[in-house]
């Protein structure tokens, strides 16, 4: 039985990602249930549903997520990176998604969260066939979540069928634009989708459970269909008639460009959304929901619901976004195969960069614990970063970058060393900074620079690791 609460109150839930698809749905459902906290990175207009509490949050930012799950029971996790937050973001989705649920853990660990309900995809039963890079990164996501000891329940999906999904949305535009559709051979791929009204239900069901902490969860309508299947139901359900034919081969490239084109759905989501499709993403019977009973409703079903559907999920008004125009965001991961400590790196990075360069940079203290980095013997910095301590930690290090010529502003930016997955890995990442710079110039050199510098110091590490070994 789900867990109740020892005082005679409603539980608060806070969802990161409510401005998105689940999350505007849910708050439209559930606001009288649960005394729910939207987390936007944007300041919401005055809230015309006076149930739903907004606050600002920068989940890139660990003390900022920290202040947004103040008195929190429930956090939903529904945070999806592929939309850049900066001007310039250096960095995959995957790592950026690794960085992101490595904050919200943290967070929630640091404020006694309840619950943690993370919202990620099926993983193909054959672990030793390669996952696509959007399926491994949700089971990254999901790993760095529940690796702090927080309560995590995973539930897993595939095709999420309801007005406003992206998945469902490139399937029917797909449908309504072509009436003959040559497949390839990842629409015969197999998947279970689910509706959005019954996705609603299971989170509901699981907010406050004890009985699903810890757990992952498979979910999706008993129906097992192909991808080609649904789009032939679709089309009926439409009432288009559609020829679809098949051929026998992936053609990756073609796909991505065919969905993008005709799917109207942006690159930076079609790509790794096909790149899973080769995979048969079936509920696994171990891991399927088993301690409630749900009348699912069948793919016509949850198809006419979606395109019929007259319910309109509220929706905040934001304010205009105000910030510095031209930020920037670079992130880059490392293999920690030796278990090197995250300061140690930190550190070994300040004393290995002017040796790179040999004579073309030094790197010099700059005040009690600072360092610079200067060109050559010039007297101005080109950078300078200062520690952080009361902000770091054995898995972090965490410098302001405080100066420098390359720099327009101070107060803004900042670097930072961190280990994911028991340090399985390291990111080093540089958030908000603000070059000197013309952009243009910018991003043509230094930007570069940086990429491959860091690319360096990846390749130093893991020689370092075979000389010792």
């Amino acid at each position: 039985m789900p867990t109740t609460q020892s005082e005679n109150r409603k539980l608060k839930v806070a969802i990161a990602g409510a401005g998105g698809y689940i999350g505007r749905w849910f708050i439209h459902h559930y606001h009288d249930q649960y005394d729910i906290i939207g987390l936007s990175r944007r300041k919401v207009k005055a809230n015309l549903q006076s149930e739903v509490e907004w606050r600002q949050v920068e989940l890139y930012s660990i003390s900022s997520t920290v202040e947004a799950l103040k008195g929190v029971d429930v956090a939903i996790y529904l945070v999806h990176s592929m939309n850049s937050s900066t001007r310039l973001n250096q960095g995959s989705f995957e790592d950026t998604d690794l960085l992101l649920a490595d904050n919200f853990s943290r967070a929630a660990k640091a404020n006694g969260v309840r619950q943690i309900i993370f919202l990620g995809g099926i993983i193909p039963d054959n672990f030793e066939e390669k996952l696509s890079r959007h399926i491994r990164s949700r089971l990254e996501v999901e790993q760095v979540l529940g690796s702090r000891g927080n309560n995590l329940t995973a539930l897993r999906a595939s095709i999420i069928v309801g007005p406003g999904g992206s998945s469902f949305d490139m399937i029917k535009n797909l449908v309504q634009k072509l009436p003959l559709m040559i497949c390839p051979k990842w629409t015969e791929s197999k998947t279970q989708p689910i509706s959005l009204r019954d996705t609603l239900t299971i989170l509901d069901h699981c907010i406050g459970n004890s009985n699903v902490y810890n757990q992952a969860i498979e979910i999706g309508s008993p129906e097992i269909l192909t991808y080609r299947e649904m789009l032939e139901r679709t089309a009926t359900v439409l009432g288009k008639k559609r020829m679809i034919l098949s051929v026998p081969f992936f053609s990756l490239g073609l796909s991505k460009f065919w969905v993008g084109l005709f799917g109207e759905s942006p690159s930076q989501l079609v790509s790794p959304l096909v790149e899973s499709l080769k995979h048969t993403l079936t509920v696994n019977p171990k891991l399927a929901l088993k301690d409630k009973k749900i009348d699912y409703l069948n793919y016509e079903e949850s198809v006419s619901e979606a395109i019929n559907s007259n319910e309109k999920p509220y929706l905040p008004t934001f304010y205009k976004r105000k910030g510095i125009k031209n930020t920037v965001r670079s992130i880059q991961r490392l293999s920690n195969e030796s278990g090197y400590s995250i300061p140690w790196v930190a550190k070994r990075y300040r004393v290995w960069l002017p040796w790179f360069f040999k004579f073309l940079i030094n790197g010099k203290m700059s005040g009690q614990e600072g360092v610079g980095f200067f060109l050559m013997n010039g007297r101005m910095p080109m950078l300078e970063l200062t520690p952080v301590h009361d902000r770091s930690d054995q898995h972090r290090e965490l410098f302001y970058i405080s100066g420098g010529w390359l720099v327009k502003r101070y107060d803004s930016g900042w670097l930072e060393f961190r280990g994911v997955l028991d340090d399985r890995y390291i990111l080093t990442a540089i958030h908000d900074f603000v070059p000197r710079l013309p952009w243009f110039i910018y991003v043509n050199t230094q930007a570069k620079i940086h990429l491959w510098v860091m690319n360096r110091f990846k390749n130093y590490l893991e020689k370092k690791v075979r000389f010792i070994g």
